[in-house]
Parts: C-alpha cells; structure tokens; sequence
C-alpha cells in the first residue's frame, strides 16, 4: 500500500462525514414503479482481470450489486465494506467491483496490480472486472452502458458520480437501486436493499 493510500485508509471516516455534512455523493434512487428491463442483464457477460468470463445468467436468483472502483480514492476503504457485506450474505448476493480510471486517473494500476491490491490490503474475495471505462462515452463497458440506459434498464440514467457508485439488480434481473459513494455498503440502505424481497 502506497503513502497516498495508506493516507486515504485513515481519513476514510472523516471523508464520509464530511461528504454527508456537504450534502456531496448521497443520492439514492429506487425503481419505486418496478420498472422492468426491455433488455436482460443476464445476455450480458464480464471480462474478469484474471483473464475469464463471467456470464451473468449464471447469477439468477440472487441480488448483484454491481461497482466501479479506484484503488486512489478517498472511497478506496469500501473495499473492504464490501467485503463484509459480500461475506454477510454470501447466500443471496453476489458482488462484482468494475476498477475504472475515469475520475481524476485515481486507478492507474494493470489488471494483475489492482487483484494484488485488493486481496492484500482487503482480503477481497468477490470477483474483478478487467479495468475499463464506466462513464457514458463510446468505451463505455458493456454492463454499465447497460446499468445507465434507461432503454436498455428500463428506468436509471444516472452514471457514477465518482469511484464506489452501487447499482443493485434484484433475483429476477431488475435494477432495483443506484447508491452514491457516499453511501457506505453496510448501510441501513443498502442492508435494508439487499434484505427486500427476502
């Protein structure tokens, strides 16, 4: 772990409470309508960094929280918030983190890099996407193209408004939720989210 990161470890805390206190990446919006898509994420599959494919149909039945994620962010601690809420309820949701360089070069590192990163500093255990783009642009990968397209999701525009924005797909395939960064993943939204439907 690199002096900047170590330094973003401490202030993970402080960084919250005072996004919060600014009002600053809080959002949340829900498909309160239900809103179902005219395309199936399940069609859809994602390039791992270790060099394999993850078909997402093979998560159906379960809840997917979908993030993009920066290994120089003052959010870079979700990690590890994910990773308990990924070890909680390992039975019903499934975690895939998207590493993006899109928000001020904040994840420089290759593919073998950011794995080596995560497992140690984190322990993460849930999948890696290979690291690509996630902002709306022509390069945009596939799943978050997907996420942000209201023709395709049926309902959400809205792109990462920086490293660490959270999108939930429900058991049958249906964008539920986009969480901010600020909104830690332990919680109570996203508890409560993830809980629905139980």
């Amino acid at each position: 772990m690199t002096v900047k990161q170590r330094f973003f470890q401490i202030v993970y805390p402080l960084w919250i409470a005072y996004t919060k206190l600014m009002g600053r990446n809080i959002k949340v919006f829900t498909n309160s309508k239900n809103v179902q898509p005219a395309e199936s994420i399940y069609a859809l599959q994602v390039p791992l960094s270790n060099g394999n494919t993850l078909p997402l149909e093979a998560y159906k039945g379960k809840k997917i929280m979908l993030v993009n994620t920066a290994s120089n962010c003052g959010y870079t601690n979700q990690y590890d918030d994910l990773q308990k809420l990924y070890q909680q309820f390992n039975n019903q949701l499934e975690i895939i983190a998207f590493p993006a360089n899109d928000f001020k070069e904040q994840e420089k590192g290759s593919d073998s890099d950011i794995a080596r990163f995560c497992k140690i500093n984190f322990g993460v255990t849930f999948p890696l996407a290979k690291k690509s783009v996630v902002v709306k642009s022509n390069d945009q990968n596939s799943i978050f193209n997907w996420l942000t397209n209201k023709k395709k999701n049926g309902w959400n525009e809205k792109a990462p408004s920086w490293n660490f924005s959270k999108y939930l797909i429900d058991e049958k395939g249906t964008l539920t939720h986009y969480f901010d960064p600020s909104i830690s993943p332990l919680s109570n939204d996203v508890i409560n989210a993830v809980n629905s439907g139980k």
